[in-house]
């Protein structure tokens, strides 16, 4: 095989799905797979699946259009071996399940059952992802794959709820002819648990639930509020109706005609029908609530960080009183106090009176942002916060908008630092509110409303005329993809980011699960972007030209702006009726040459056709040019072949003459049949006086007097997005902990056909809070023109935080599916990062459930501990002195309870106020736990022979990354959490680790360990249970485990020194005793011995003693 078709087919193949990435693109996508976890699938329906207490069970079954039916082709590939795969996938876990290979009977699809604890163990009301679900089969070259959502809907908060009475369908529809407007809120976490309210000239509070993202009108379940609002408001009121609506992660806060309202927390249900409490604003009333409106910066707080917390603000459409603390207020979760947005202003401050737009918080920077308008202009405002309060201290300079710009509000991003501010204008920023670009320019007409997808990166806007317009986050350009003529609707992005029209009756979804992404089923057809004016084509190269557009002289001062060229037009594709295609890569505006006041620098895709003679007879001739005065030419016809007709005709004006090398000329009007006036493109290259011959002068007719021959239309998607990141969400969440580092990869791969490629960066990197970690990003081009980019993110600082980290493809096209990604990174501590003890021994799961598992000498490994075991205190082995029970039965004794230190001693925890075991409701878990918050659980231990000897403490840290050990920088500390000793330890202390230790140890008030080769030795017997803890500083982690030891069998000790005691004693006993009896019988010892010693004496001076002399 040749080598340049070996370069082809590794291009080919990784162009599609033979990769180690995903790689996402729009539209096109075919639907294999049918799948449920109730009833049976329908073959038109999208993947929703939900988890219960129960274990998952998904059945699916294959779409096959074709001579085999469904039943067929599944038993083809059943035969072979192959079966489909289910891939789980949020922010933070990825998880791959198999389907059964085998087939039931009659069976026609596929099945598994996935545990629910193989998923998640939590059980917890609480805000979490929901899951999406991506189903593949390959065979050889073929790859089937389907995707849908998985919901956790026992934990979702809001679905635990009752909202209210529930209403009938009739009830419902009675309330349509009296509906004026209709407000969506979603789940931050999971966007197909949403809530739509009914805004109606009909007295009532109506609000719709849907946990299926609004696909079918019968699935949604509409409550009636008005009796729970109502009996908060008093009586002598009247007139209720939803306003605006926002759902949090624990709250659900409603903005009514009659007051603002907030629910209860959605995590704890006390009763079964939710409840509100009412915030009261002095001074406002039924008028100012209705032109009222919340803000809400959408943020998902699964796994929640103690600093993250949701803010929510309402506004109101009025100046505030001298007796009014605002206009502006805000509040944070649980929301029981609403402050003004603006601080209080110190006296003889002079500040510019400006009514507050929008107030949203900025939690990656910690900022209040603020857009103010006044009479004379339209500023953002960047404050700091402090103790989650705005301070007079302003973040950034004040940002002022053009006096052309109308605002209307200012909405971030879901789950990004994208802020737009949109009205008549729109404007984004990707800085925090420092700095802002402007979009779009809509002049006269208003932007209302926006809509954004997490999912897809999609952003909406609705006009007030009904024009909808779409851009990607992040990404500088947009289009219009159609509009809506319903009187009443509501737009909504469900989770996998399809885009729905919802209206008081019926829903309607933009596209289809075999076409993800396609919104013609709402807006029908991509309109032409094409504006009613002539265009006059200039070449520059070959390749490059410049379309000018046409203003006459005479156009009115507000139509102008509709005959010019805008933001929107950037990145399209200019289409000519006859033949021919440019891209759009730069928009002009300009005040010269006359009667062009914009235009745009385009690359040729496919060369546009020319007029032929029958079209346009004056090609016949040769041309001359005259200046004409007034920025105007004259174009003269010389006839080169008498005989045949030539001329200048009507059909004529607005086609463009163009000359290589020289300016083009714009025909604007016919004076006879062999004149003609025209205005140029390019005045200072006019060929003035000069003669061209027939065929070296062409005419291009891109006019509209007959008819527009020209037409802009979106882009097709020109780049795909791949992801080298096993976890294969476009909104990944990564942990990076204190002095650790994140890298990841994407690629950029081109999908361009005639354009050539520039060697410049395909991918921008911006950082939301560069101040938090530091991120350095490197790419370059490979060998197949793909632009691949390596991410590395590094803390910096002791702080908590998150930040978002945007990748955006900034010249690829709204059509794509994605174009930019946004991950999401956290200063913080990974909650599924843990430290483990290694045990010396590794005992299976089914001997501890069994409790023997027996060593070479047939020594027993597992002790099962006594009911209610306390183990002994320093005082001895009877008196216990410990908090901690373990084995705890309330139905049972308490034994070694005979001292009254003991009786004190000892408090039940998961057995408190119960009367039996079973009722302190210990799971498998806690059976086999080593903390001691589960001690009344915890039945079995490892079990060693006396004496325990240097036993290694081994450490090991898991997390989404794999398994490290414990080493420097980390040092522990280890107790003993019954307050028992005789135990030591031994560690090694090399150089490097001795300040920091001593540092540690001077803090801490307790002795500091190095976890590498560390030593256990236990003098004492029974249960030892030490707690090791990693020193703060090192981590932001609390990285704490916990381990057991039951030391038995311990020798009886040497009787040696019982022995002498008692021997000690009985002499002692001896003395006192003969010291008594001489006592009783007045025997006194020391007088006897003194008379004793004087007769000694005096028989000694009676004795005479004869020595024989010396010799």
């Amino acid at each position: 095989m040749d080598l340049p078709l070996i370069y082809v087919i590794i291009l080919f193949l990784n162009i599609f799905d033979f990769s180690p990435g995903k790689i996402y693109y729009k539209g096109g996508k075919e639907k294999h797979f049918g799948c449920a976890s109730q009833g049976f699938p329908q073959n038109n329906e999208i993947i929703k699946l939900y988890r219960s207490s129960d274990d998952l069970k998904i059945q699916c079954f294959l779409h096959h259009e074709g001579e085999l039916t469904s039943k067929e082709f599944l038993s083809v590939f059943t035969s072979r071996g192959l079966a489909p795969s289910l891939r789980i996938i949020n922010s933070t876990y990825t998880g791959v399940f198999q389907f059964n290979l085998t087939l039931f009977r009659d069976q026609i699809y596929w099945l598994i059952d996935i545990p629910r604890e193989n998923i998640t163990k939590n059980t917890d009301i609480a805000a979490v992802e929901e899951w999406l679900v991506r189903i593949t089969l390959q065979q050889g070259f073929d790859i089937y794959t389907t995707e849908g959502t998985l919901l956790d809907s026992i934990r979702e908060p809001i679905l635990q709820w009752k909202l209210g009475t529930v209403m009938t369908k009739n009830s419902v529809s009675r309330l349509y002819p009296h509906v004026v407007d209709l407000k969506v809120t979603k789940c931050p976490c999971a966007s197909d648990v949403a809530l739509l309210g009914f805004n109606a000239a009909y007295d009532g509070m109506y609000i719709g639930l849907s946990f299926s993202g609004f696909w079918n009108y019968d699935d949604t379940i509409w409550y009636n509020l008005t009796d729970t609002i109502y009996s908060l408001v008093g009586e002598g009121h009247s007139g209720l109706s939803v306003v605006d609506m926002v759902l949090t992660n624990h709250f659900l806060v409603i903005l009514s005609s009659l007051g603002l309202f907030v629910s209860g927390d959605l995590r704890y249900p006390s009763s079964p029908v939710l409840t509100f409490s009412r915030a009261d604003f002095c001074g406002f009333e039924r008028v100012d609530y209705i032109k009222g409106k919340l803000w809400y910066n959408e943020r998902c707080f699964a796994n929640r960080e103690h600093f993250e917390v949701d803010y929510v603000a309402v506004t109101f459409e009025r100046n505030k009183t001298l007796s009014e603390a605002s206009s502006c207020f805000y509040g944070k979760e649980p929301f029981l106090e609403w402050l003004p947005c603006l601080p209080q202003i110190s006296k003889g401050i002079k500040a510019i009176p400006s009514i507050v737009k929008t107030f949203l918080v900025d939690p990656e920077r910690r900022t209040g942002v603020y857009l103010l308008s006044n009479q004379t202009n339209t500023i953002a405002s960047v404050r700091i916060l402090e103790n989650n309060k705005p301070r007079l201290k302003q973040k950034f300079p004040l940002f002022s908008f053009p006096s052309s710009f109308s605002s209307a509000g200012m909405i971030f991003h879901p789950r990004s630092h994208f802020l737009y501010a949109y009205g008549n204008q729109v404007w984004f920023s990707v800085d925090g509110g420092n700095t802002f670009e402007l979009l779009a320019d809509f002049h006269d007409d208003i932007i209302k409303n926006t809509y954004h997808s997490f999912y897809t990166s999609d952003i909406t806007f609705v006009s007030q005329s009904g024009k909808v317009y779409l851009t990607k986050a992040g990404l500088g350009r947009y289009s219009k993809i159609g509009s809506i003529s319903d009187k009443i609707f509501t737009l909504y992005y469900d989770h996998m980011g399809f885009i729905h029209k919802l209206t008081p009756d019926h829903f309607e979804a933009g596209g289809s699960p075999e076409n993800l992404g396609n919104s013609e089923g709402i807006f029908g057809k991509a309109p032409d972007m094409g504006f009613e004016t002539a265009l006059a084509p200039q070449f520059i190269t070959l390749n490059e030209m410049i379309f000018y557009a046409y203003v006459p002289e005479s156009e009115p001062e507000e139509s102008v702006s509709t005959k010019k060229f805008n933001n929107m037009h950037f990145g399209q594709v200019i289409h000519s009726r006859k033949t021919g295609t440019a891209y759009i890569r730069k928009i002009l505006q300009h005040n010269t040459p006359e009667g062009f006041l914009s235009s745009v620098i385009a690359e040729i895709i496919n060369p546009f056709g020319v007029e032929e003679v029958n079209e346009s007879s004056c090609l016949y001739s040769s041309l001359s040019i005259h200046h004409a005065g007034n920025f105007s030419y004259r174009l003269t016809l010389q006839l080169q072949t008498p005989g045949i007709i030539s001329l200048f005709e009507d059909s004529d004006i607005e086609k463009t003459v163009v000359i290589p090398g020289y300016s083009s000329f714009l025909i604007t009007s016919i004076i006879d049949a062999n004149n003609a006036l025209a205005i140029a493109t390019m005045p200072g290259r006019v060929p003035d006086k000069m003669t061209f011959l027939k065929d070296s002068w062409f005419l291009y007719n891109f006019g509209q007097r007959n008819g527009r021959t020209w037409n802009i239309y979106a882009r097709p998607c020109n780049y795909y997005f791949q992801q080298h990141d096993d976890s294969l969400s476009l909104n990944v969440l990564k942990y990076i902990d204190l002095g650790k580092s994140h890298a990841f990869k994407v690629k950029v791969i081109h999908n361009t056909k005639g354009i050539r490629t520039l060697e410049i960066p395909l991918l921008k990197v911006i950082v939301g809070n560069p101040n938090l970690l530091e991120v350095k990003a490197e790419g370059s081009f490979d060998d197949t023109d793909s632009y691949q980019v390596e991410i590395s993110a590094a803390s910096k600082v002791l702080r908590h935080g998150s930040t978002s980290l945007a990748l955006i493809v900034w010249g690829a096209s709204t059509e794509c599916f994605v174009t930019t990604i946004v991950p999401t990174l956290k200063s913080s501590c990974s909650y599924l990062k843990s430290m483990h003890h290694i045990p010396s021994k590794i005992i299976p799961l089914e001997d501890w459930i069994s409790g023997i598992h027996k060593d070479r000498q047939g020594f027993n490994l597992i002790k099962t501990l006594p009911v209610n075991y306390r183990p002994p205190s320093n005082m001895g082995i009877a008196i216990p002195l410990t908090e901690n029970f373990y084995h705890a039965d309330p139905s049972k004794p308490i034994p070694r309870n005979l001292f009254h230190k003991s009786k004190k001693s000892g408090k039940f925890k998961q057995c408190a106020n119960v009367s039996t075991r079973k009722e302190c409701n210990c799971t498998n878990d806690q059976k086999f736990s080593h903390a001691v918050a589960f001690s009344d659980c915890r039945e079995k231990v490892p079990r060693f022979k006396f004496p325990v000897t240097q036993y290694p403490i081994s450490l090991e840290i898991h997390s989404e990354d794999g398994h490290i050990p414990v080493q420097y920088p980390y040092l522990v500390t280890v107790t003993e959490v019954n307050r028992r000793e005789n135990w030591e330890l031994k560690h090694s202390v090399p150089e490097n680790i001795k300040k920091l230790k001593d540092h540690f140890e001077l803090i801490l008030h307790a002795p500091v360990y190095n976890p590498l080769g560390l030593n256990l030795s236990i003098k004492g017997s029974e249960l030892f249970h030490f707690r090791v803890s990693v020193v703060p500083g090192v981590t932001f982690c609390n990285l704490v485990e916990e381990f057991q030891i039951y030391v038995d069998e311990v020798p009886l000790p040497f009787p040696g020194h019982t022995l002498i005691a008692v021997a000690a004693a009985v002499v002692l006993g001896g003395l006192i005793f003969t010291a008594f009896m001489f006592k009783i019988r007045d025997i006194h010892p020391r007088d006897r011995y003194q008379k004793l010693i004087k007769k000694s004496n005096t028989k000694l001076s009676n004795i005479s003693c004869n020595q024989p002399p010396y010799r």
